[in-house]
């Protein structure tokens, strides 16, 4: 068996005196481990750096086994994600969203939606949008997918600001001002045609880490006794102090 695939990677355990297995995300292949031999030395290390994109060939003599990895840097991002804290905590805290994912599953939307979020984690507020839309694909993609398009009580598609906690559908500014409470906020980012946009609020980046947060935990995390990460707290309290201090200079 043999194929080739591009691949990012999502982590490493060393295996045996110098060999490691490492975990990709691939376009094609989804989530899958392979065996790199050298992969503890010195050498490969820079190359097996959570978020890097490479090209992969595996192999193996049936489809089951482990296989091995032989792997090629194609864009070498660890080094500029390990120089900002914010990046450190995203790209751990997507890598364990990724590992909700059943192995050689493909999935190319996630693999498109995780590319397309390390390849902007040089702007913060940007970063964290992806980062919010990249959970809220996770949800779609583990069946548990929020209604964003129409209001779950009159099936209006304009004014759409709220969330049902219980439901996930959207809810209009009319449908849901008695209950404004106890609804959860959409924000303009997730909106049909407002995603454009790039100056996003503290409070809506707020309201969209709260949005994807509490279904992912309801909804995949605690039915696995898994909670949050704390990688995904660091990110966000690392978003915050940086944009704070941005705002102030």
């Amino acid at each position: 068996m043999e194929w080739t695939d591009e691949g990012i990677v999502l982590g490493v355990r060393r295996h045996g005196e110098s060999s490691a297995i490492v975990e990709l995300l691939t376009r094609g292949h989804g989530r899958h481990l392979g065996l790199v031999r050298g992969g503890a030395g010195s050498k490969l290390r820079p190359l097996l750096q959570p978020g890097n994109s490479v090209s992969a060939v595996w192999r193996a003599r049936l489809d089951e086994h482990l296989g091995t990895y032989v792997l090629e840097g194609t864009r070498m991002r660890a080094a500029m994600l390990l120089a900002s804290s914010h990046a450190v905590y995203g790209v751990t805290h997507l890598a364990s969203l990724a590992r909700l994912l059943p192995e050689r599953d493909p999935q190319p939307e996630i693999y498109e939606r995780l590319e397309r979020t390390l390849d902007d984690f040089d702007d913060v507020g940007e970063a964290a949008v992806h980062l919010i839309r990249f959970e809220l694909t996770m949800l779609t993609e583990l069946g548990f997918g929020l209604d964003l398009a129409s209001c779950a009580a009159t099936g209006t598609t304009a004014d759409l600001i709220y969330v049902s906690p219980k439901s996930g559908g959207a809810v209009s500014r009319q449908a849901g001002e008695p209950w404004r409470d106890k609804l959860l906020r959409l924000p303009p980012f997730l909106r049909e045609g407002e995603a454009a946009r790039n100056d996003w609020s503290d409070q809506d980046l707020q309201d969209g880490f709260a949005l994807t947060g509490r279904f992912l935990l309801r909804n995949v995390l605690e039915p696995r006794g898994q909670g949050h990460s704390d990688a995904r707290d660091g990110f966000i309290n690392a978003v915050v102090r940086l944009r704070a201090r941005t705002a102030a200079e």
